[in-house]
């Protein structure tokens, strides 16, 4: 009977410890994101002096709300958000088009020369793409494209090389009976992928949206480089102004990331649960 009851509050000791680790990790995980948010706020709301001088995390004296309207006006956010999302649109529709042919030729068809592109692709992968961006950057001089949308569109279209493996990954889950049956009903490959192919791919649709618009929304090197004029600007450029030779305007800096993480707050508490229904889409092979 001892060495049950010994026993048993071993156990329940090492529950009560689980359960403490686990609620302090969560605790510190929250921490970890609502702190830059918090002194992001805070700033954002302080004049110049006060920033400098006071701390991060002590309270304005007086709430300077004209940071946001100097963030929005001088710093065009409104052109930014709408050049992001032109660039958003143009590149996930081409993405989406693009990946999703590629993945279904490459999964579909055996072929000695989808091998050595699989490989390639593979390969290209494990480039650090800073490595290669004297390459890219003469080669979209010479065609012209500095200096247009076209040039980052182009580079989220054509390097998103994640994207097949993740729809070749859910093709893996779709049976080659349906392309069969299909076929011998008349069908060609066209009317296979379009009719049959597309609209079962889109869970992995969905995941692949959601990776590819959150990755273009953060993206400063690629506008930045390509688009430097202020008639493109872009989100994460637009308050790029604000940081001169002499210093910056945190407190206004500050002020327009609230005002560009809104939008995407307000997507995210929409579109929750298809965005987690997405994430976890085809993470497990069943």
């Amino acid at each position: 009977m001892a060495a049950e009851a010994i026993k048993r509050e071993n156990s329940n000791f090492t529950a009560k410890l689980f359960t403490f680790l686990k609620y302090f990790i969560l605790v510190f995980a929250c921490l970890i994101v609502f702190i830059p948010l918090i002194v992001v706020f805070l700033g954002s709301l302080k004049n110049n002096t006060e920033f400098l001088s006071s701390n991060v995390f002590a309270l304005p004296t007086e709430f300077e709300w004209s940071n946001y309207k100097t963030a929005f006006i001088d710093g065009k956010v409104l052109l930014g958000l709408r050049n992001t999302a032109i660039i958003i649109v143009i590149s996930c529709t081409g993405t989406i088009i693009t990946g999703t042919m590629t993945a279904y030729v490459l999964q579909r068809f055996k072929t000695t020369f989808g091998k050595i592109l699989k490989a390639a692709f593979l390969l290209a992968t494990l480039f650090p793409a800073i490595s290669m961006q004297v390459t890219v950057y003469r080669i979209m001089n010479s065609f012209g494209l500095v200096g247009t949308m076209a040039a980052p569109i182009i580079l989220y279209i054509g390097t998103d090389i994640i994207s097949i493996y993740i729809f070749m990954q859910f093709l893996d889950n779709i049976s080659y009976s349906l392309d069969e049956s299909a076929i011998i009903d008349g069908a060609n490959y066209f009317t296979v992928f379009f009719k049959i192919i597309l609209p079962l791919l889109r869970p992995a649709i969905a995941t692949v949206l959601i990776i590819k618009v959150i990755s273009i929304y953060n993206d400063f090197y690629t506008p930045q480089l390509y688009m430097p004029s202020e008639e493109l600007s872009v989100v994460s450029t637009s308050l790029y102004r604000f940081m001169g030779p002499y210093g910056a305007k945190w407190e206004i800096i500050f002020a327009g990331i609230v005002i560009c993480i809104i939008p995407t707050l307000i997507i995210f508490l929409a579109l929750q649960k298809q965005i987690y229904a997405g994430l976890v889409n085809g993470s497990v092979k069943e």
